[in-house]
């Protein structure tokens, strides 16, 4: 079953009819993006059941333009991940959930940047048992985007080696405005989404995030073209990004932390620190799915996710951690 038919009969069964399908296009001006999740007034009111086209700047805010750009000399301070929105999604109240499909996903650009920063603490865990931070050197690395091949191509600063990497997109922030009038830097992820950094969040994946604000304010960016587990270095291959998303509007239903479904899967996303506690959450909010849409009881969830399921660090470099916990549909019932 597809993500789409999924969604439907989600809505379906909640009693919310799917609103007529409409494409809309947005391209921000370089003076109309947002730093923050919270604090920016909406650049755009959707309606459920829109389609939207739009565009996201690098995480470098396009300020990196050849290796010699070093970002901390090159980009405005606190413009790391620039966001596109935010978006308000009319009809969205707090206690309702908003579903985002990532339709499409290309690179804007004919290379992606990967980083290493001048933050020596991004390298204090290679040191066994952990110590002070050693001394790190700035760098950047350019990988040229192969679009017939779909790969990047990954050149050593130190020697010959150079590979082609298959390119896996997805988004690296997606997220709404937090609770109680909280403004969040963009590099942070949260309850309300944000710079998640997980590589699920690709095309054919539905991201669920509650609402938090009448109209969630929406937004996104921070394109990647392939991150390993961890994101261990501080940056993926950093894009420049066209964006294609479906978005819809669940009301009634809450979403205390981000979730997200694939054709295959389905995902309970957790952040904070430390990072067994952002294991915590994502274990207990796919718990307690089961147990909502698929009438598990809790225990008996809990044994199948321990013998069945599947968890990774998304990224162990933001100010909170990122884990995902995860199990196949194949393994689960129909919904309820």
């Amino acid at each position: 079953m597809s993500v789409t038919i999924a969604l439907a009969i989600l809505i379906a069964a909640l009693g919310t009819p799917l609103s007529e399908e409409k494409e809309v296009e947005y391209i921000p001006d370089h003076s109309e993006l947002c730093y923050n999740y919270g604090g920016c007034e909406p650049v755009m009111h959707i309606a459920p059941g829109t389609i939207l086209k739009s565009w996201t700047e690098d995480c470098f805010d396009g300020s990196v333009k050849s290796p010699s750009d070093l970002p901390s000399k090159s980009r405005v301070p606190f413009h790391a991940n620039p966001q596109t929105g935010p978006f308000y999604i009319e009809g969205a109240e707090p206690g309702d959930t908003i579903a985002v499909t990532i339709l499409g996903l290309q690179p804007a650009r004919p290379y992606g940047i990967s980083s290493l920063s001048d933050r020596p603490d991004l390298l204090s865990y290679l040191a066994l048992p952990p110590a002070d931070p050693p001394a790190s050197s700035e760098r950047v690395w350019f990988y040229q985007v192969n679009p017939e091949r779909g790969t990047v191509t990954y050149k050593a600063h130190d020697g010959v080696h150079s590979v082609e990497i298959p390119m896996k997109p997805f988004l690296g922030c997606i997220g709404v405005a937090p609770s109680a009038g909280e403004v969040r830097y963009s590099i942070v992820p949260g309850d309300f989404g944000g710079n998640m950094d997980t590589p699920e969040l690709g095309i054919g994946a539905t991201v669920y995030l509650g609402v938090n604000v009448p109209g969630a304010l929406l937004s996104f960016g921070d394109g990647h073209l392939v991150q390993g587990g961890g994101e261990v270095i501080g940056t993926a291959v950093e894009v420049a990004m066209n964006v294609k998303l479906r978005i819809e509007l669940i009301k009634g239903r809450r979403t205390p932390w981000p979730l997200a479904e694939t054709d295959e899967w389905i995902m309970a996303i957790g952040s904070t620190r430390p990072l067994e506690d952002a294991y915590r959450i994502a274990l207990r909010e796919l718990v307690f799915w089961l147990e909502r849409d698929y009438g598990f009881g809790r225990l008996d969830a809990l044994q199948l996710i321990s013998q069945a399921g599947e968890n990774h660090i998304s990224q162990i470099v933001d100010p909170n951690y990122t884990v995902v916990a995860k199990i196949e549909k194949k393994y689960l019932p129909a919904k309820r």
